[in-house]
């Protein structure tokens, strides 16, 4: 299954490509960042650096003599990036207000994507054991990370469609 997320961020990340190339302004910037952010986390998906990141937090809180306490730590952490996300949310819908309307899959997915990827690099035990669970054969990882992928992807999908219908 990760060669398939893997195949779903190339796939999104050509379909923000392809929607930069044919907007403009804002618009333009928002695929950018997106097209540049879906590569890097599809080359991150290979790598498997958050279990790097993960295995390096739990030796540096081995190390310093903190790891007894480390789900203070984790819960700390996991709200900050729930509080991140919600003020990109807000900043980057009120930055996009005017293209919101065309935007707004996009920017969901992106801020679902970014929350997870955070949160699953913490290593939260409870929330490991929820995306570990299994559900008809799907494991809830693969739900939610695809799910990120494909919001964005179709975003993009929907855009390029629509410019296509409009052109001469």
């Amino acid at each position: 299954m990760g060669w398939v997320t893997v195949a779903a961020y190339i796939v999104a990340t050509v379909f923000a490509l392809l929607a930069m190339i044919r907007q403009s302004g804002r618009q333009r910037t928002f695929w950018l960042i997106l097209t540049l952010l879906l590569f890097a986390l599809a080359i991150n998906k290979q790598l498997d650096l958050q279990s790097a990141l993960t295995a390096a937090g739990r030796c540096m809180a081995q190390a310093q003599g903190w790891y007894d306490n480390r789900r203070i730590v984790q819960f700390t952490f996991i709200i900050l990036i729930v509080v991140i996300a919600v003020g990109a949310s807000v900043l980057l819908s009120w930055t996009m207000r005017r293209d919101f309307a065309q935007l707004w899959l996009a920017i969901l997915g992106l801020v679902f994507l970014l929350a997870f990827v955070a949160i699953r690099a913490a290593g939260f035990h409870h929330f490991d054991q929820l995306i570990g669970y299994t559900i008809g054969g799907f494991r809830m990882n693969w739900v939610f990370e695809l799910t990120g992928i494909i919001m964005i992807g179709a975003n993009a999908f929907w855009l390029l469609r629509k410019h296509r219908k409009t052109e001469p």
